[in-house]
């Protein structure tokens, strides 16, 4: 393999078009030969007509990216040299990690590889997992041989979804290879559309594992202040004050107290436990910021009906709000995010609940979660505000309220301490 060869050689292949793929897909595209290939029908009719539902890209900047072609044929990448693996990787119900689409997209891009193909992963995995689990079959389904007739790189993805300023290509990217020479390929291909410049790891499961514990670190730092919060509660103090007080001192780290969901922060701790697990350790603090950050919505829940009973209302039939159902502010992913399990908890103690949130899919939230989002506001005994977007910020919440005794719970902490009843 000669790593001089101009990357206009190359042609890419995008596997999976959701919040991670089709940015890189977009950037890449307008530099280079690119199929963005996804299994969703729909998704690919939408995209084709510079639709993206997700809303991390424009249909001008679809556009822009003018060798970008989009397919559900699986047939329109074999002769691509370089293919991009981008799919989720969710954890089971039981919190174990779920590689089955991880896997599944291997042994599609297993069938169609050839010599001297690269294949580079980008879904956040535990470490070891690219090459324990993912190149045993590329190489039973290709009937190639790893590292003699093709190779792999791994870079963990850093998109966060609805920011506009961290954008794909303005966050440094981690890069590895399975060889030397490949990694130099691979970290040379993403420096040519990341401004912000790479960083070349010394090997894939450094890469790996530089991914896990990103999020696993902010998931630490976030389940500190929510046990603060839940503390503080207690002693009926406002967690906000406290924080804003000791966030004076120039070395104090100023995380907030809130719901923790999303594909990220609630999930790569667990990758990183389970291989830990695997190895015989098994790991304390990672978990128990998991396990404190995984009953906020119970805290919420329970919060909000102690909030009506002090209020004077009748909890059997209040009449309450959730503001936001995604897992964070200005986007329409929904995925772990704890506002549905708000929801339930609610529903289950007979109080009525409605959902209204601007950003979420209306469809997909039925599909999923059996839950109709309302498009119109009445008013109601209590209004809870569990996402951040900034279309709330502008809200008349006296509008919202039944009774000059309804309660506003701010579980986010942006809005006019003066109206609202309680913060998080």
């Amino acid at each position: 393999m000669n790593s001089s060869i101009p990357f206009t050689h190359y042609k890419i292949a995008i596997i999976g078009l959701g919040y991670v793929g089709l940015p890189l897909a977009v950037a890449f595209g307008e530099k280079y030969q690119v199929v963005g290939f996804d299994i969703h029908s729909e998704r690919i009719a939408n995209l084709k007509k510079g639709i993206d539902t997700t809303l991390e890209c424009t249909s001008q900047e679809i556009a822009n990216a003018h060798q970008l072609v989009f397919t559900d044929d699986l047939t329109q990448i074999k002769d691509c040299t370089i293919f991009i693996i981008t799919v989720p990787t969710p954890v089971t119900k039981d919190k174990q990690p779920d590689l089955n689409l991880l896997l599944t997209a291997s042994k599609m891009v297993g069938g169609v590889i050839k010599k001297g193909d690269i294949i580079i992963y980008e879904s956040t995995v535990y470490p070891g997992c690219t090459e324990e689990d993912c190149v045993p079959i590329l190489e039973e389904f290709s009937g190639l041989k790893y590292n003699q007739d093709f190779y792999c790189g791994y870079s963990p993805e850093r998109i966060n979804p609805g920011d506009k300023v961290h954008t794909l290509t303005k966050i440094i990217k981690v890069t590895s290879g399975s060889t030397a020479e490949v990694a130099t390929i691979v970290d040379n291909l993403y420096a040519s559309i990341i401004t912000a410049g790479t960083h070349k790891a010394s090997s894939i499961k450094v890469a790996e594992a530089s991914k896990s514990i990103e999020n696993a670190q902010r998931d630490i730092n976030i389940s500190f202040v929510n046990e603060l919060a839940l503390i503080f509660d207690k002693m009926d103090i406002d967690t906000h004050e406290v924080l804003a007080a000791a966030a004076t001192k120039w070395n104090f780290l100023p995380f907030k107290p809130g719901l923790v969901g999303g594909h990220c922060i609630g999930v790569d701790p667990y990758y990183l436990a389970h291989k830990a697990s695997s190895l015989g350790y098994h790991p304390q603090v990672i978990l128990s910021g998991r396990h404190v950050n995984d009953q906020m919505s119970s805290f919420v829940s329970e919060k909000i009906i102690k909030l009506l009973v002090k209020n004077n209302f009748k909890v059997q039939g209040a009449k309450v709000l959730l503001l936001g159902v995604t897992f964070k502010e200005n986007c329409p992913d929904i995925r772990n995010s704890q506002t549905f399990e708000i929801y339930t908890a609610l529903k289950n103690n007979d109080v009525d609940v409605f959902a209204f949130d601007p950003f979420a899919n209306a469809k997909e939230v039925l599909d999923i979660h059996q839950i109709n989002l309302v498009t119109s506001l009445d008013t109601y005994d209590a209004i809870v505000l569990t996402v951040a977007h900034d279309f709330f910020k502008s809200f008349n919440y006296a509008s919202l309220k039944s009774s000059p005794n309804s309660v506003i719970y701010d579980t986010k902490g942006i809005l006019d301490q003066n109206i609202v009843t309680a913060r998080l």
